[in-house]
């Protein structure tokens, strides 16, 4: 007899669950197998050898391992990183038996238990004050508006209020979920404006936007101000790229309104984002750390983080490669717990590699918001809506059947 063989992919509990119940196993099993199934690598950065070691003993105990530098266990050297490897079954037993243990393990299993919930989750619900949005199912698409005369792609597209709301029509005819209403723009090196100008350019199409699309309309802004009033004309999220930083009173609009908030990393500011500073030393790690403290921040002050929306903020103080990177290894931000929207239409990066000014990188785009959502993208903000709605839809259909 001629035995087929091939290897299978497992890439998260639901796969596992999926390939379990093709062969027939009974739901006990499942429950009792998925684990098994679903291999997870966690790094902990700057421990102290002795934890290292006593952790390397629990996880080999265990049939899993954990990788220290070398000279951690005769402890000639002060810290290691450390890698845990193994199932989520593993790693839940692990965390169960180093949580009796001194040196802050108690915290660490805390931590892995809190990863492995988080990279559990399937599906979001965000609570604006209108409606339940459900994040998770398919891929929501957020259409963008700029009403400015210098945004890097579509600066100057509108003279009128009625030729905006038109096309905002548009876009939901097209596909949006969402709509994005933005004031000022954010392409590197643009200046600042002031909240007037900011608010003479977005209200007014806000309040006739709300009239003629049934979507909600998010408010992309750094001022608190400009949020109140978008909040008071009808907005139900507000998208600040600064992540709550530029505007000490953006904090109590959000508490006040309770709409749900997005937070993205930028390093600096769309001034000089792109002619600082933009080093890593890992892109995703750095990233994911300052989301967590952004995230704890809004904890902190009473905002409901249930109700947060997180950003890696592709190109907005990163390289080329840094914005592969982060599409390459998006699902490391899972970890969060958070649904996550991702930016990439139509930038700068994607002309690195494609050639084309932001008009010819659709193809581009296309790869890019492919890409995100293959890797956990639940949110894709894109200009060419009509276009991307296909993409979305077929990505979707790859995934989840």
């Amino acid at each position: 007899m001629v035995h087929e063989m091939r290897y299978i992919n497992i890439s998260s509990l639901s796969e596992a669950e999926d390939e379990l119940t093709k062969i027939g196993v009974d739901s006990y099993g499942i429950k009792a197998m998925v684990p098994k199934m679903n291999n997870v690598n966690v790094i902990l950065e700057g421990i102290e050898c002795k934890i290292g070691n006593i952790m390397k003993q629990e996880m080999l105990s265990i049939g899993g391992d954990v990788a220290v530098s070398r000279g951690t266990v005769d402890c000639s050297i002060s810290q290691t990183d450390a890698i845990i490897m193994g199932t989520v079954k593993q790693l839940r037993r692990f965390a169960d038996k180093i949580s009796i243990q001194p040196f802050g393990l108690k915290k660490i299993s805390h931590d892995i238990k809190e990863l492995l919930d988080n990279l559990s989750r399937r599906t979001f619900i965000v609570k604006t004050p209108e409606r339940e949005i459900k994040l998770g199912e398919r891929t929501l698409i957020m259409g963008i508006i700029n009403v400015t005369p210098d945004s890097f792609s579509d600066g100057g597209m509108f003279d009128r209020v009625d030729e905006a709301v038109r096309y905002g029509v548009s876009l939901v005819e097209e596909g949006a979920d969402i709509l994005d209403v933005g004031g000022e723009s954010s392409r590197p090196g643009a200046d600042s404006v002031s909240t007037e100008d900011e608010l003479e350019r977005v209200i007014p199409l806000l309040k006739e936007l709300k009239k003629n699309v049934c979507v909600p309309i998010s408010i992309d802004t750094t001022k608190a101000d400009v949020a109140r009033v978008a909040c008071e004309e009808g907005a139900e999220i507000v998208n600040d790229i600064s992540a709550l930083r530029s505007d000490a009173e953006m904090s109590g609009i959000i508490k006040r309104y309770k709409v749900p908030l997005i937070l993205m990393h930028m390093k600096g500011v769309p001034k000089t984002m792109q002619t600082g500073d933009i080093s890593y030393r890992s892109v995703t790690g750095e990233i994911i750390q300052f989301l967590a403290e952004r995230i704890e921040n809004v904890r902190s002050i009473g905002i409901n983080t249930e109700n947060i929306i997180i950003d890696p903020g592709i190109g907005f103080g990163k390289t080329t490669q840094d914005n592969l990177t982060l599409l390459k290894y998006l699902k490391e931000f899972k970890m969060l717990g958070l649904p996550m929207l991702v930016g990439t239409s139509r930038k700068r990066f994607i002309g690195d590699i494609t050639g084309g000014e932001p008009l010819d990188r659709i193809e581009g785009t296309a790869a890019t918001v492919t890409a995100a959502i293959m890797n956990g993208a639940h949110i894709v903000r894109v200009h060419d809506v009509k276009f991307m709605n296909r993409v979305c839809r077929m990505t979707d259909a790859i995934m989840n059947g």
